[in-house]
C-alpha cells in the first residue's frame, strides 16, 4: 500500500521551477532553436519565399544536394569505451593560421538579400568564434567593409574569373591590399547552373515585384523594412546589378576559364591559394602537383551541376591521393556538428558551412550566424566527447562507417576497403545498397 499524505505547499513550490522569462523577441526564438534545422523553419518563416528558396534551393531536380545531406546522414560512428574525453580542444591549424573551430564561413552571393546585416554579421561573428570568413565575388559587402567588420580574425576572398579579367585582378589585388590571408579560387562555375526555383520566383536584383510576392512579402514587412531602409545593395565586382541572378552570372563567369588563368592569379597573389570546386581524384592530383596549397571538395551546395559527385564520398580517395601533400577541405550539405567530425576523421582537414550560415542570419542577423556558430561547436564537443576522442588528431577512419546507397556500376562501394575491417563487413556494406 502507497502511503498518501497531504501535500505539503512548500513542497510543491520548490517542485515547481518557473523558468525567467525572455522578453527580447529575437534571443527568445534563437534560444529555441537546437539545430540547424531549427534555425532553417525561423528563417523560413521570417523571409520572402524569393530570397529564402535562393538559400535553400539548387539546380535542377537538386539531387545533388539531397544526395550530399543523405551522405552524412549515413554516416555510422564507431565510439571507443573507458577513454575518458571530460575536455575537447577543436582548434586547429589550417592553411598557416589557427582556427577555434574545425570549420569557417564559406563564401556566399547576394548576401544582403537573405537579411540586411549580411556579410558583415558573418565576419563579425566569425571573427568573434575565431573562425575564417570567406567573402564571395558575388558578396554584398566590400572587401575592405569585411576587413573592417573583422579586423583581427581571418579573411579569406573567393574568386569568380570573369569574362573582363581585369575586373578579377583588380579584386585580387585589393583582397590582398586588405589583409585577406587565403585566395578561394573558385573552378565550378564557368556557367550558371539552372537554380529553377530562382526561375519560377523571378528572383532578381533588385526583386521583381509580381502579385504573388506582394502577398508573400505581406505577413514579413519587417524584412522589406529592413531591405528599404538600408544602404543599396553593393557588390565586390559588378557594377551592373540588373537581372535575374542567372544572367548577373552568366554575364560575369567565363566558360574558358583555364589553367593559364589558374597561372595569372597565382603569380598575382601573394598568400595561400586553395582551388575550390574539385570533383575528382585527378584533378586534384594534378592541382597539387602545380603547387596550389590546398583544395576543397565541393559540387557548390549542390548548385550548379545536379547528380554531380558527393563531396563527402569522394573525401576517402582524394585524401588517399593526395592527403599528405595538400590541405583537402569538404563542403557542400553541412547541416550538423557530426558531419564535421565525420569529415575530420576521413581525412578533411577543414570544412566550410554555407546554408547553416544563412539560415541563422535570417533567422536573426548577427545573434543568428553566432547562434549557428553555438549550435555547431555543442554539436562537435557533444560527438568528439562520445566517440572517446579529445582532439581533432585523434580522429581517424576507424571512426567512421560510410554506409552505402549510390554504387558505381562495375565497382566497389566506395570507401569500403578504407572503413571495413574485414570481407564480411564489406560484404554487409554492399548488401545495405538500395
Amino acid at each position: 500500500m502507497v502511503t498518501r499524505q497531504i501535500p505539503n505547499v512548500k513542497d510543491i513550490f520548490e517542485l515547481m521551477q518557473f523558468r525567467k522569462p525572455e522578453f527580447d523577441l529575437r534571443k527568445r526564438r534563437l534560444d529555441a532553436a537546437l539545430t540547424i534545422a531549427d534555425l532553417r523553419a525561423i528563417a523560413k518563416r521570417r523571409t520572402p519565399k524569393a530570397a529564402f528558396d535562393y538559400t535553400d534551393g539548387a539546380a535542377e531536380g537538386e539531387l545533388s544536394i539531397a544526395r550530399a545531406r543523405q551522405a552524412f546522414e549515413d554516416v555510422e560512428f564507431h565510439p571507443g569505451i573507458l577513454k575518458p574525453a571530460p575536455s575537447v580542444d577543436m582548434s586547429c591549424e589550417i592553411l598557416g593560421g589557427p582556427s577555434a573551430l574545425p570549420f569557417g564561413i564559406a563564401p556566399t552571393g547576394f548576401t544582403r538579400l537573405m537579411q540586411t546585416e549580411g556579410e558583415v554579421a558573418g565576419a563579425g561573428a566569425a571573427g568573434a568564434a575565431g573562425i575564417p570568413f570567406t567573402l564571395s565575388t558575388l558578396g554584398t559587402t566590400s572587401i575592405e567593409d569585411v576587413k573592417k567588420a573583422n579586423p583581427h580574425g581571418r579573411n579569406w576572398f573567393q574568386l569568380y574569373v570573369m569574362r573582363e579579367r581585369e575586373i578579377s585582378y583588380g579584386l585580387t589585388r585589393r583582397a590582398a591590399e586588405a589583409g585577406f590571408d587565403t585566395l578561394f579560387f573558385t573552378v565550378d562555375t564557368p556557367v550558371a547552373g539552372a537554380r529553377l526555383r530562382d526561375k519560377r520566383n523571378g528572383f532578381s536584383i533588385p526583386p521583381q515585384l509580381t502579385l504573388g510576392t506582394i502577398v508573400n512579402a505581406i505577413p514579413r514587412p519587417w524584412w522589406w523594412f529592413d531591405f528599404l531602409t538600408t544602404p543599396k545593395l553593393e557588390f565586390a565586382s559588378l557594377s551592373s546589378t540588373g537581372g535575374t541572378v542567372g544572367e548577373l552570372l552568366d554575364a560575369a563567369m567565363d566558360p574558358t576559364i583555364s589553367y593559364d588563368d589558374l597561372k595569372i592569379i597565382r603569380e598575382m597573389w601573394p598568400g595561400k591559394i586553395v582551388i575550390k570546386g574539385v570533383q575528382n581524384v585527378e584533378d586534384s592530383r594534378t592541382l597539387i602537383d602545380l603547387g596550389v596549397d590546398g583544395i576543397v571538395l565541393s559540387n557548390h551546395g549542390g548548385r550548379q551541376l545536379d547528380r554531380a559527385p558527393i563531396p563527402f564520398r569522394l573525401l576517402p580517395e582524394v585524401v588517399r591521393e593526395v592527403g599528405k601533400d595538400a590541405t583537402v577541405m569538404v563542403d557542400t550539405g553541412i547541416m550538423n556538428g557530426a558531419d564535421i567530425v565525420a569529415s575530420v576523421a576521413l581525412g578533411a582537414k577543414f570544412t566550410l558551412v554555407g546554408r547553416a550560415y544563412l539560415y541563422g542570419l535570417m533567422a536573426g542577423g548577427r545573434q543568428g550566424v553566432d547562434r549557428t556558430i553555438a549550435i555547431l561547436r555543442s554539436e562537435i564537443e557533444r560527438t568528439m566527447k562520445l566517440l572517446g576522442v579529445s582532439a581533432l588528431a585523434e580522429l581517424t577512419p576507424k571512426h567512421v562507417t560510410q554506409l552505402t546507397r549510390l554504387t558505381p556500376v562495375g565497382r566497389a562501394p566506395r570507401g569500403v576497403s578504407a572503413v571495413t575491417s574485414n570481407a564480411a563487413e564489406a560484404d554487409a556494406a554492399v548488401a545495405s545498397d538500395c
